[in-house]
């Protein structure tokens, strides 16, 4: 590689310093940032009204940059599902427009859902925000929010998934003897149709029983069933009585539906407990499923 003379490098490095140097003195041009608007926060939010005094949900709409003067913000409101104002929500800003003071970025509006629409329909709906213009500029991004509104808990909208899982607050009734509480599993489920599934229960009675599967139907969501059909080898009949000690216990439904609620993670089965080949016992086994 060729070598440069210290006299010529140096020569360079001045020269270098000398086209890169600035006059701190003089003036410069600074980036002035364009005022536009924007809801803040996730595009698509999520409210609940649980309750008739369910707090308002407050919509944050803010700008890029701060003015000395009151800007005004417009919106529209939609929804696809067909909620209302009045019906299923009211808003703070009835005119579809909102003011940013003087010396702040952010605005409000405040969203009051309506209990009586949402309380026991299991009703849900998309309401859909979307800044618009002439006013402050519209940002290119999170111009349009989304809020999904919904009522408390419906035991309609099951996800059998959340079933699963430890019941450490277990409690039995076998004709008058009671035990627990103690610690049941659901270790499997399955729908089987829109309204209707399984779940499988492990460690019922306590005492080394194989898991035993329900049947769960939530076709009136306000009076949800849990059935269960004939099954046996469920576990040693010695563990009823040791008079049958080596037998098969078999179970099956006993008439009298048991329920459960999702909302409140609560199972209760029913069933009649038997001897393979022998018959019946006449006291049924009635399981209380707590987390």
């Amino acid at each position: 590689m060729k070598k440069i003379s210290n006299l010529s490098f140096w020569a360079l490095l001045v020269s270098v310093v000398t086209l890169t140097s600035c006059d701190k003195n003089k003036p410069y041009k600074t980036a002035v940032v364009e005022p536009l608007a924007h809801f803040a926060g996730n595009e698509v939010q999520s409210y609940s009204v649980v309750s008739a005094s369910t707090a308002p949900y407050r919509i944050t709409i803010g700008t890029t940059d701060v003015s000395k003067e009151d800007r005004t913000v417009s919106f529209t409101v939609s929804s696809p599902t067909g909620a209302t104002a009045g019906t299923h929500y009211t808003l703070s800003n009835t005119t579809g427009k909102v003011t940013i003071p003087a010396g702040e970025a952010v605005a409000y509006i405040d969203v009051q859902g309506i209990f009586a629409a949402y309380e026991t329909s299991g009703r849900k709906d998309t309401v859909i925000f979307k800044i618009t213009e002439p006013d402050v500029k519209v940002a290119e991004f999170q111009h349009t929010l989304k809020l999904f509104m919904r009522g408390p808990c419906f035991e309609g909208d099951i996800v059998l998934d959340d079933l699963k899982g430890d019941y450490k607050n277990t409690h039995e009734v076998f004709g008058t003897s009671t035990y627990g509480p103690y610690t049941t599993s659901v270790s499997a489920v399955s729908q089987t149709s829109a309204t209707t599934g399984t779940v499988t229960i492990t460690n019922i009675y306590d005492y080394g029983w194989n898991p035993i599967t329900f049947k769960l139907d939530w076709t009136n969501p306000n009076n949800r069933l849990v059935t269960l059909d004939y099954q046996s080898g469920v576990g040693n009949a010695g563990t009823l009585n040791s008079a049958y000690a080596g037998n098969d216990i078999q179970v099956d439904y006993d008439g009298v539906p048991g329920t459960y609620s999702w909302c409140d993670q609560t199972i209760q089965v029913r069933m009649a407990v038997g001897v393979v080949g022998l018959g019946w016992f006449g006291n049924r086994l009635i399981e209380t499923l707590n987390r």
